[in-house]
């Protein structure tokens, strides 16, 4: 495609070293006319965990209530078109090459990450895109990512913070957290998921200066799942909802941030409805239902989620033990720069057998013969394979009615359901 070869060419803009600075973006959006101030009402998403899951929820309950509605993500899974979407809908080819060129052209060949143009471009595309409402993910961080470029959006959340991308944002909760509360603005409401205390801390510290309205977990807005019923509580009253088709204790969570901001704006009960029932997220604990992979095992359940930080191990192991009982293999490739350990040692226990493998195409994969010697020492039956098809292949010869998830990586997802969609 046209656009593929242009975000070839905007990635040789890359600087020689990555620097969090907002510099470049409000250089390129000058140069555009400054899109981001002509955006419908923004809902800002910032946090370690969740993000995505609470976005896909957001924007299913604004379409429940007949809102169009503009959504940003990053990074893609099997093509860049899915980090674009307006009013409902993926960016079209035609546009997305017209506008990768508009901003290419822009920035006049000067140094600029491949996510900052990439952002601003989606900046752009909104702001010539009728809607209700934009969901905007942050990438990195909140302070200084490429996205906090909006004076006053309508609502901004933060989702669960742990220890991630330290090399950027801060080895300690307290830095991070930092981090992530620098999307909160003056005066604008910001709705605060389950936070480590030290995290929440800073986000109200950082809230009070700015005063700005906090609705947090636990203090005014609660979530439970009770008798397989999700149940939502705050000062306006109790909703009782179907539990998120989402899987896991952590989407009861996402969900109860995502029912907070329909709440807070005020669009009752057919959007708190469709939040948990019509979200629909690539990748997070996602049974795959066709393709080669699927037709390689026929009697077996294969599954797919691109966690991959401690705190995303942790959420795979509690979900995966509201399945039914099943032998259990594990496909996991891994990027360098991740926490390998933290991630596998929760899912230890629910592993039969974890077959280790690189992720095809990435420069910053961890080799299989490492992602194996890391499993083992968190106490897992390890061994390597050449390639997923390969362990798939394996697995379902000894034991045709295995369930299997692959499982590491975002990267390796993306390669999945490229071959598998």
């Amino acid at each position: 495609m046209s656009s593929d070869i242009i975000l070839d060419r905007l990635m040789s803009l890359h600087p020689k070293v990555i620097d969090l600075v907002l510099d470049r973006v409000w250089r390129l959006l000058e140069a555009l006319d400054n899109p981001q101030n002509s955006l419908p009402p923004v809902i800002h998403i910032a946090g370690t965990n969740g993000k995505g899951s609470t976005q896909a929820m957001i924007r299913a309950g604004l379409e429940g209530a007949g809102k169009s509605v503009h959504a940003y993500t990053s990074p893609h899974l099997a093509r860049f078109h899915e980090r674009i979407r307006l009013a409902g809908d993926l960016i079209s080819e035609d546009m997305l090459e017209n506008i990768l060129q508009e901003c290419e052209t822009a920035n006049g060949g000067a140094p600029i990450t491949y996510f900052e143009i990439t952002t601003v471009a989606g900046l752009l595309a909104f702001s010539r895109t009728k809607a209700d409402f934009t969901l905007l993910e942050v990438g990195l961080g909140g302070r200084l990512d490429a996205t906090n470029v909006v004076d006053h959006p309508c609502v901004t959340v933060i989702t669960p913070i742990s220890i991630d991308h330290t090399q950027f944002l801060g080895d300690t909760i307290e830095q991070i957290a930092a981090e992530k509360a620098g999307i909160i603005k003056r005066g604008v409401p910001c709705i605060v998921g389950p936070q480590p205390e030290a995290a929440l801390d800073v986000i109200e510290a950082h809230a009070a200066r700015l005063g700005a309205p906090l609705l947090v977990y636990g203090q005014h807005w609660h979530v439970t799942e009770e008798h397989g019923r999700l149940i939502y509580q705050d000062e306006t009253g109790l909703r009782d909802l179907p539990l998120p088709n989402l899987i896991g204790k952590h989407q009861v969570e996402n969900a109860g941030m995502a029912l907070a901001v329909l709440r807070h704006l005020d669009l009752g009960d057919i959007a708190l409805e469709a939040a948990v029932t019509k979200a629909d997220w690539p990748a997070r604990l996602q049974r795959l239902k066709n393709g080669p992979l699927v037709d390689a095992a026929p009697l077996g359940e294969l599954w797919l989620d691109g966690g991959h930080n401690p705190a995303a191990g942790l959420a795979l192991c509690e979900a995966l033990e509201r399945l039914p009982k099943r032998s259990t293999y594990l496909i996991c490739g891994m990027l360098n720069t991740k926490d390998i350990a933290g991630y596998l040692r929760p899912l230890a226990r629910h592993a039969d057998t974890l077959y280790a493998v690189s992720i095809p195409g990435e420069t910053a994969t961890l080799s299989a013969e490492e992602t194996a010697q890391v499993a083992s020492s968190v106490g897992m039956n390890a061994v390597q394979s050449d390639s997923v098809k390969t362990a798939v292949s394996i697995i379902i010869a000894q034991d045709p009615q295995a369930r299997i998830l692959i499982c590491g990586s975002l990267y390796l997802a993306g390669a999945i359901l490229r071959e598998n969609c």
